[in-house]
């Protein structure tokens, strides 16, 4: 494929340097107005392309068709990716530089600031030596998750009207908002998408290409005690903050984050907030296996019990919400679609890596409304922080990828 390598990287920079943050606190669709800026960019963007029924609903759900050029019928297949960066760092007033012909050294990110992006920290830039690197100026993410993804799926649907010769059925398209805030999918009309399956395009390293998801919950704990004045507190003071320490201690401290990996699941205790009358402790329970995600949600309740047992009276409460679960579920029943992009991507020398998501995507929640959807790379490295970085390369490779599984499916239903 000859793709125009410099137009395409302006495209990215357009999407990147709009601010699309969404916001966790806010219950609205889409979480924050300005989601809005790019969504209607992208209508504009679409219409200029070529592609038909182009629609953005109430929700900022932008969809539309390339239509098929084949006369005969194949299944028609969608390509997902969200608009929104995540609220966990800044995506105001992104900067994007770019680096070409990356040397395999630090990338100063930021002089004044001394924020520099190295492989010794880093060390998956080192598979990107003599490719253009972008990164930000290091005070703002990038928002290559998942403006890599659009910019992919907008490049490939360009290519596949200016390229009438590749032959392909009906494709949907699909930019979701809030992804980032866990909501991507909640809205999403899987029977106006008309697709048979998808794919999100929500990946990192090139050659990804997943179809297991972990099952997600989050745990909310609340510790009720008693202030009294400390000179005369013995016997009476009953200090939360001591007890939520105790529950703490009790789940395994092996099993966190930051000590698992691969098919391992954990508890993640990442917000805390305490008084001597009340605390809170904000968990996300996670585990590929349904087992053993049953057993951790059971964990939560026991430790509560046992510890209120002890204490004599109910100050533990737990709430527990299931948010996702794993996709594999869905999608093993359907393996051609894995198959599909597994072959396009040996078509194109790309050789695939396929590993289970210690995370979730829109596709988890889709895949469970009906529209199987695998996730592909989209090329980012570091999301949600000042270290994001994407090899324009990857971009390019991810919207042959796409080109490609259009291509395949054409022949393959023939």
């Amino acid at each position: 494929m000859n793709l125009n390598k410099e137009h395409i990287l302006n495209r990215f920079i357009s999407y990147v340097t709009v601010d699309t943050e969404s916001d966790p606190n806010n219950p609205a669709f889409p979480s924050t107005e300005k989601q809005w800026d790019l969504a209607n960019k992208l209508v504009n963007e679409l219409e200029e392309i070529g592609l038909s029924d182009i629609s953005l609903d109430e929700n900022c759900y932008i969809m539309a068709t390339a239509p098929s050029n084949l006369d005969y019928k194949v299944p028609t297949i969608g390509f997902v990716a969200h608009i929104d960066t995540s609220p966990d760092f800044t995506g105001a007033n992104v900067k994007p530089q770019i680096h070409e012909n990356y040397d395999g050294k630090d990338i100063i990110l930021n002089q004044r600031e001394n924020i520099v992006l190295s492989p010794s920290y880093f060390e998956d830039l080192l598979q990107y030596k003599e490719q253009t690197i972008i990164t930000t100026d290091g005070t703002t993410l990038l928002g290559a998750d998942d403006k890599a993804g659009v910019t992919e799926i907008v490049s490939a649907m360009e290519y596949l009207i200016q390229h009438p010769e590749i032959k392909h059925g009906d494709i949907r398209i699909c930019f979701t908002p809030d992804e980032e805030v866990g909501k991507g999918a909640h809205l999403f009309d899987v029977a106006k998408f008309g697709a048979e399956w998808a794919y999100t395009m929500d990946g990192s390293q090139v050659g990804e290409l997943e179809y297991e998801n972990f099952n997600a919950a989050g745990a909310k704990v609340t510790i009720e005690g008693k202030i009294v004045h400390p000179g005369y507190a013995k016997g009476k003071m009953i200090n939360s903050m001591l007890i939520a320490n105790e529950f703490i201690t009790k789940l395994p401290t092996n099993e966190v984050p930051e000590k698992t990996t691969g098919y391992e699941g954990f508890f993640h205790l990442h917000d805390m907030h305490g008084t001597v009358e009340k605390t809170t402790l904000e968990y996300i329970i996670r585990d590929h296996d349904m087992d053993l995600f049953l057993q951790r949600k059971s964990d939560f309740e026991n430790i509560a019990t046992s510890m209120n047992e002890k204490l004599g009276k109910d100050l533990i409460s737990v709430v527990i919400k299931d948010q996702y679960f794993n996709m594999k579920e869905k999608v093993t029943p359907v393996m051609h679609i894995v198959d599909i992009a597994e072959e396009a991507m040996k078509d194109i020398g790309i050789t695939p890596l396929i590993k289970a998501i210690r995370g979730g995507t829109d596709g988890s929640q889709l895949s469970y409304k009906g529209l199987p959807c695998p996730n592909i790379f989209a090329g980012g490295h570091n999301f949600h922080g000042r270290y994001e970085y994407v090899p324009l390369e990857s971009i390019l490779k991810a919207t042959e990828v796409i080109v490609k599984i259009a291509e395949k499916v054409a022949v393959k239903f023939k």
